[in-house]
């Protein structure tokens, strides 16, 4: 069974833009959250300095850093079929992440934890994000009404898509630094 479905071509700014509208739907802590984690995932910055507020927050993102470190692996084992004898490299360190992250209560849906992991393993673990996310969902470290409120939030589709888009993102939020108006004009 092939995960790739047939699409029309898009120019990839049309793509990108599609992204940014889909990115600017999320809250502003989703937003914050989605960003601090690309940072931590993709070691693109010091993400303790940059983000953590206070103490709290920086010893989350400390705890962050070590369940990330399973990132490496987990893009080293995404299979390229369905079979049940391929994924269980993956499945397993790919739910304790996404429970992590969900842990934190800042992905508050399907879409916005959808649009974090493409980015952080790629294109090839869209198959598998619906079975990670309800797993992960499921799991008893959540509040009863944050499971519900999480596991409602997955489309039909996406729970059933008979294919994924092998395309990998074109956009990946940043930090963008605060520009003084008056300096810049």
């Amino acid at each position: 069974m092939s995960t790739n479905t047939r699409q029309p071509r898009q120019p990839n700014g049309a793509l990108a833009l599609s992204e940014m509208r889909e990115f600017a739907t999320f809250t502003k802590g989703t937003q914050r959250y989605i960003r601090r984690s690309l940072d931590v995932g993709l070691g693109r910055r010091d993400a303790v300095k940059r983000w953590s507020r206070d103490i709290a927050e920086a010893a989350s993102i400390r705890a962050q850093e070590r369940v990330y470190q399973r990132l490496e692996h987990v893009r080293s084992f995404v299979p390229d079929d369905c079979g049940l004898d391929t994924m269980e490299p993956m499945m397993a360190p790919l739910v304790t992440m996404t429970a992590f992250d969900l842990g934190q209560d800042r992905l508050s849906c399907f879409p916005s934890y959808r649009f974090l992991y493409e980015r952080l393993i790629g294109a090839s673990v869209r198959p598998w994000l619906p079975a990670a996310f309800c797993s992960a969902a499921a799991l008893p470290h959540l509040h009863p009404t944050r499971r519900r409120t999480l596991l409602q939030s997955i489309s039909e589709a996406a729970a059933t898509a008979p294919g994924w888009s092998s395309r990998e993102p074109m956009f990946v939020p940043d930090w963008v630094e605060k520009v003084d108006v008056a300096v810049a004009g």
